[in-house]
């Protein structure tokens, strides 16, 4: 009783990670909390707290810092460092989405045979079976970084072959709560639905520009898929729009601070001559800089 009890005010008290803007600070904290959850999940194995920190910690590490690192190397051309960030950041979303999906069959059961045929039939699976705002957590999250990682791993069929799966979690997660996250669900699909040019940019864009009104221009992972739909439209005008202000954008709201940083962060990269000739633009005359200490 004393060990859940503790582990419950540790998912309540977790959350206060959000108000960091320091990002190595973070990066250091997000590295010694998701062993402290593995160890409550040791001791506590099927408390559906642990398994959420875990979901959510191991998810938002992969995303935010061992993604970052395989993401720098990358565009740095040092292949031997994206080769071993790249493994970071798989075996981070590989935890992510395993205490994910162990937490959803606490609900549930029948995903694989679900996830095994095909979209329609898993929709209607988590149509059935997940109703609540706290479900909506844990299809955000699960599905969040099932599409990171097929994005990270997109030259293997045998992951973008699954898609789906990412794409169905986190459309049920919107239907949901689609304010969760400061509308993360509408952000992230809007920039699926912007993933190349053949792709469904009619609907990249009705999705990112709604992500856009309901958060008022405040959560800058907006503007950073914003600018993946401008990339792949060839809009350099609105490219770079979007992501300068990102970086020039003040703290408005400390709940915010944490996700704003690593995008501010992430779009300081994208505006890099590198980074941009891959979109096929010139780079801008003076390279961009992190404002605001973050």
């Amino acid at each position: 009783m004393i060990l859940d009890s503790t582990i419950a005010s540790t998912r309540i008290g977790a959350g206060a990670g959000d108000s960091i803007g320091d990002y190595e600070l973070a990066r250091a904290a997000a590295s010694a909390a998701v062993l402290q959850f593995e160890g409550m999940h040791r001791l506590s194995p099927n408390n559906e707290d642990a398994l959420y920190l875990l979901m959510k910690g191991w998810a938002g590490y992969g995303y935010a810092f061992a993604s970052d690192d395989y993401e720098a190397a990358v565009l740095a051309q040092d292949e031997e460092a994206a080769q071993y960030h790249q493994k970071r950041a798989k075996e981070a979303f590989d935890r992510g989405i395993a205490y994910g999906l162990e937490l959803m069959s606490h609900k549930a059961k029948g995903f694989d045979l679900a996830a095994d045929k095909d979209a329609d039939t898993l929709g209607a699976w988590l149509k059935k079976h997940f109703r609540d705002k706290q479900d909506a957590e844990t299809l955000f999250w699960t599905g969040s970084a099932w599409l990171a990682r097929v994005n990270l791993l997109k030259d293997q069929r045998e992951y973008v072959a699954k898609l789906f799966v990412g794409v169905a979690m986190l459309e049920r997660s919107r239907q949901i709560d689609p304010e969760l996250m400061s509308w993360g669900a509408t952000s992230t699909l809007g920039a699926y639905h912007a993933r190349s040019s053949m792709a469904e940019l009619d609907e990249a864009k009705k999705l990112l520009d709604q992500a856009f009104e309901k958060t008022k221009g405040l959560s800058l992972g907006v503007h950073l898929n914003y600018a993946q739909y401008a990339c792949v439209t060839n809009n350099q005008s609105l490219y770079e729009s979007m992501l300068q202000k990102a970086v020039s954008a003040s703290d408005v709201d400390p709940e915010l601070r944490l996700q704003n940083a690593v995008a501010r962060r992430r779009a300081v990269r994208a505006l890099s001559k590198p980074a941009m000739e891959e979109c096929g633009f010139h780079a801008p005359a003076r390279p961009a800089a992190l404002s605001g200490g973050s």
